[in-house]
């Protein structure tokens, strides 16, 4: 029923529509001609957007919604108990997840690039998108963030298609790239593997099921067709690194030649390997060094990835996704490599599962941050879980404090001051909540119903 779902079907209905991925997806699909409208549960940005864009759009999934569609697609997030999957199957309606709605669109490109990896997919993706427009190459992108440019999708039709690929519950499995990329492969979504082998295996056989493959040298997963990476033993690599205000430089060699001089307008070292990686698959396609060159430093950024979002007290914010230990270090690296005075962190768990199966290692990345919050846990998709709650990762670290309301960031706030840094950490709603909380408070005095 799904082969050839894009070409039979006319109208597709969307839970989840307002966040990241599906509203790409959305807006693809709108470009193809489809009828689309979809429902979330709070109308934010890419819901509005969405609106303006004529695509139906309703708060809450009411019933009655889904007369005269074919398709009802739905998040991984969505519970099978929902009111319109219910309705759809009463309906004979076709129901597909994002996942599949993603690998079918794929189909429609002679060539596909996926970007896989437990952190930096988002980022080395958007890469990817400068560095194809630099190029002039004709493609369409399915972004899992705003990029600062391209937001979270572009749709330029042609032959090339570059998206994000989702390890979480092996959607990236459904994808048959003709080159994919695996950027590293940490534990994590541990709660949809049966352990660190599986999930190894898995990207494997993502590698496996990619006509050619890149992989970050050293990684696990071992190797691909052709391997990336800061050492020089990598086929694409970066060397002769140098660092200001952490932003890298660096040469840009593949094999033992070198192709170009790049400098990076983003923060961190490991963007060095991101920027590698997505030239490395460039190279695959012919694009010139000069094109590459010019792509990558024309990247300025994705949302939520050290984006500066305000001051408070004269203290900068800087905003990042990190929720993962190992994000959470890179990123905690590139904050201490910059700031000239206090380091202030705000950390949001997300998902019990995560806390839980990654315990001993949130603690230990923690555990060196002297002035730490910890905010009540974004729970997502998942139902509360004591041993993995943010409170109890809390009373596990000796300087950390614990957070339920806005009342307690003001809190840890408010001796914050010039040449301060304060890093906002979590995939969940924490970057919402601060950024409200900054554009209310940015004099550092809290509002009087706060008393």
């Amino acid at each position: 029923m799904i082969k050839n779902i894009l070409s039979s079907c006319k109208s597709f209905y969307m839970l989840g529509i307002g966040g990241v991925s599906m509203s790409a997806l959305a807006k693809i699909l709108l470009y193809l001609g489809k009828k689309v409208a979809g429902s979330d549960i709070t109308c934010g940005r890419y819901a509005s957007q969405l609106r303006d864009m004529g695509i139906d759009v309703h708060i809450g999934h009411p019933a009655g919604q889904l007369e005269g569609f074919d398709v009802l697609v739905y998040t991984d997030a969505v519970k099978s108990d929902d009111t319109q999957i219910k309705e759809a199957i009463d309906m004979g309606i076709t129901l597909i997840s994002r996942g599949k709605l993603l690998s079918e669109i794929s189909k429609m490109y002679k060539y596909v690039i996926a970007v896989a990896g437990c952190h930096g997919k988002t980022t080395c993706t958007s890469m990817l998108v400068h560095i194809f427009d630099a190029a002039g190459k004709k493609f369409t992108c399915h972004i899992g963030g705003a990029d600062n440019v391209f937001d979270n999708c572009k749709i330029a039709g042609g032959d090339y298609f570059i998206t994000e690929a989702c390890e979480y519950r092996k959607n990236f499995l459904l994808l048959r790239p003709d080159t994919g990329i695996v950027l590293n492969s940490d534990a994590d979504h541990l709660e949809c593997y049966g352990g660190k082998n599986e999930l190894i295996s898995a990207y494997k056989t993502f590698m496996a099921s990619s006509r050619r493959s890149l992989c970050l040298y050293g990684d696990a997963c071992g190797r691909g067709t052709f391997s990336f990476g800061v050492e020089q033993s990598a086929y694409y690599s970066a060397t002769r690194l140098k660092s200001k205000k952490g932003k890298y430089s660096f040469e840009l060699c593949e094999g033992c030649r070198v192709l170009c001089a790049v400098g990076l307008n983003v923060c961190g070292r490991h963007n060095v390997i991101n920027a590698v990686a997505a030239a490395g698959a460039a190279r695959m396609y012919g694009i010139r060094a000069e094109d590459i060159k010019s792509g990558l430093e024309s990247f300025s950024g994705v949302e939520r990835r050290f984006e500066n979002i305000g001051m408070y007290n004269g203290a900068e914010l800087i905003a990042d996704y990190a929720h993962h230990p190992a994000e959470i270090a890179a990123t905690l690296k590139t904050a201490g490599s910059i700031c000239t005075g206090r380091l202030f962190v705000i950390f949001q768990p997300h998902t019990y599962s995560r806390t839980k199966n990654l315990f001993d290692d949130f603690l230990r990345v923690l555990s060196s941050v002297e002035e730490l919050l910890i905010y009540k846990t974004f729970a997502a998709r998942e139902y509360f879980d004591a041993e993995g709650s943010a409170l109890a990762l809390c009373r596990q670290i000796k300087n950390a404090r614990y957070a339920e309301c806005e009342r307690d960031i003001y809190h840890f706030l408010k001796d914050v001051g010039a040449g301060d840094m304060v890093l906002v950490l979590g995939a969940g709603d924490i970057y919402d909540i601060v950024k409200t909380f900054i554009s209310q408070n940015s004099t550092g005095i809290p509002r009087t119903s706060q008393e």
